[in-house]
């Protein structure tokens, strides 16, 4: 696609390496808005980390609410690489809208694969085409994370989740909308399972996690046994706590340290 209707944050009116981004998505026929924080550079090609926010919430929510940017500032002065923390809104459908190409309400998947990232790379002088991505997210945007990590596993350099929720029925607890609402042309279109056995040998590296006190804790050792069964190699790790903002605060920076690993190798 080709953006050319941009509004970009004026920086001597937005918190320290902070830029918001809010413009026309071509899948969506919407404007959506996006916040990005890095740190100012003179270096490019910097890989790009997404963070895909849960129901209920919009681009705003991992730095407000989870405070990533003071987790990723804390790991950088500890040496951690530099990255693009890329936080898009969900497309703003119903309580969410898991990211998914709906027949009938718009493509959320590719307003993140084709709108976020075309704009991410043309308009932050950090980013371009030849920037490794990464994809993360919390709950939902777990969800997001490794379905689209395993159907686009060749554009991505690792993938990494928590707390997610591991299919539909899972996101059902969590809205009022009926799941039929959630109808794709593809059949298996929202089964992770599907995605990671058709690209099985393209899988980048990947890693989740889940609070023993979280309400999807079954489902997530579940999708782990599921990854063993497939032959998807994966870490799976256990932590105490639930499903809420205090265990995301602390444990995005597993994420960030994996895909600080990764740019290591």
């Amino acid at each position: 696609m080709t953006i050319s209707q941009i509004e970009i944050s004026e920086p001597k009116y937005t918190a320290d390496n902070l830029t918001m981004l809010t413009f026309h998505s071509s899948h969506l026929n919407a404007r959506q808005d996006v916040n990005v924080y890095y740190q100012p550079t003179s270096q490019n090609n910097l890989p790009i980390v997404i963070l895909l926010h849960g129901v209920y919430g919009s681009n705003w929510v991992w730095m407000n609410l989870g405070g990533v940017h003071q987790v990723y500032d804390k790991l950088r002065q500890q040496g951690l690489n530099e990255f693009i923390l890329v936080m898009p809104s969900d497309g703003g459908l119903w309580q969410g809208s898991a990211y998914l190409p709906l027949q009938e309400h718009g493509n959320y998947e590719q307003w993140i694969m084709d709108d976020v990232l075309t704009a991410v790379q043309t308009h932050i002088p950090a980013a371009s085409s030849q920037s490794n991505i990464y994809i993360t997210g919390l709950s939902m945007g777990g969800y997001g994370a490794l379905r689209l990590g395993a159907k686009f596993a060749s554009r991505f350099a690792g993938i990494s989740a928590h707390s997610s929720v591991t299919n539909l029925t899972d996101l059902q607890t969590f809205i009022d909308n009926p799941i039929a609402d959630y109808q794709c042309a593809l059949p298996d279109e929202d089964n992770i399972l599907y995605w990671s056995k058709q690209n099985l040998a393209a899988l980048p590296p990947i890693r989740f996690d889940c609070g023993k006190d979280d309400a999807l804790f079954a489902s997530n050792n579940t999708l782990s046994q599921q990854f063993d069964e497939l032959g998807v190699l994966h870490s799976y790790q256990v932590f105490d706590g639930g499903h809420q903002w205090q265990y995301w605060h602390e444990h995005v920076a597993k994420s960030l340290l994996f895909f600080d690993a990764i740019e290591q190798q």
